[in-house]
């Protein structure tokens, strides 16, 4: 009989991201048990009854005992505290890896949890998701052809990469690596900007008087820019603090660009605006071609 990729996978944080892992591993066969921890019984016994996890534990230590991966799917805010909790039953040559999106507050949390940063430790961000959460937004798919970044470390021990690396395979992925800042960087440009952008445009609409009047009249167009203001606030508020740097860096070089077409909508200038929209089009085609 083949030995599974996988024996005990102890998942932090049940919801669409870990969720969605446990089912797509558990479909392709190379998983044995799933644990889950959470704060939050009812939502370790909501995963438990639509079998998505076998057993639970609210105890970080206990849910970890016995367990050859971890997975950490928490907001970023919260990191520390689980790796703080889990490390009385954490063996020794257990792989440990998380669902973060941003990385260099996850590794600085490790560090400071651990003392020394695990050679089992090996940071990763899948680039997947919807704008619902909860362990009944979970679906197996999640994953299937979509990016995962993994961000080893010095200290990465390389069997344990290759083991992630592995498990995301198995799950439908495609894998790459990338070093934390820069990681940080893209992810700032890619996903944290338009989510701020979202959630800013749809808060300061919502304050405007006769709001029911502008939601009543948006078209497909607004829903689709405004589709990820729907998505968990806790996990954005907390990935606007722990990447601040990058976004605010980000976002200068974004507003900067938005005050140079608002001037060349002061001035009537329609060359300038041509030129913008048909370089942002070509851009727009480009990568969705890809």
């Amino acid at each position: 009989m083949t030995e599974p990729l996988i024996r005990q996978l102890t998942i932090f944080g049940v919801g669409l991201i870990g969720g969605s892992l446990a089912l797509a591993l558990r479909e392709a066969g190379v998983v044995d048990e799933i644990v889950g921890c959470s704060r939050r019984e009812e939502h370790l016994r909501q995963a438990l009854e639509l079998g998505v996890i076998d057993r639970y534990h609210l105890d970080a230590a206990e849910a970890v005992a016995g367990a050859d991966v971890v997975f950490v799917s928490v907001p970023l805010g919260a990191m520390r505290s689980v790796f703080e909790a889990m490390r009385p039953g954490l063996a020794a040559d257990a792989v440990i890896t998380d669902g973060g999106s941003a990385k260099q507050c996850v590794v600085d949390d490790a560090r400071a949890a651990f003392g020394t940063l695990p050679p089992g430790f090996v940071p990763g961000h899948p680039i997947a998701g919807t704008e619902k959460s909860g362990v009944t937004a979970a679906f197996p798919e999640l994953y299937r052809n979509r990016r995962v970044i993994l961000t080893p470390l010095a200290e990465s021990d390389p069997a344990a990469v290759e083991r992630v690396r592995a498990m995301w395979q198995a799950a439908g992925a495609e894998v790459e690596e990338m070093e934390v800042h820069h990681h940080d960087e893209v992810l700032a440009a890619t996903s944290h900007l338009p989510h701020m952008l979202a959630f800013g445009l749809v808060d300061s609409l919502a304050r405007m008087r006769d709001n029911d009047e502008i939601f009543r009249y948006a078209a497909g167009g607004f829903r689709d820019f405004t589709r990820i203001a729907s998505s968990d606030p806790v996990m954005w508020r907390d990935i606007c603090i722990h990447n601040r740097e990058a976004i605010l860096d980000m976002t200068a070089r974004y507003q900067a660009d938005l005050e140079e077409m608002v001037r060349a909508i002061e001035r009537g200038d329609g060359d300038a605006l041509l030129e913008i929209f048909s370089r942002a089009k070509a851009a727009r085609d480009r990568f969705c071609n890809e």
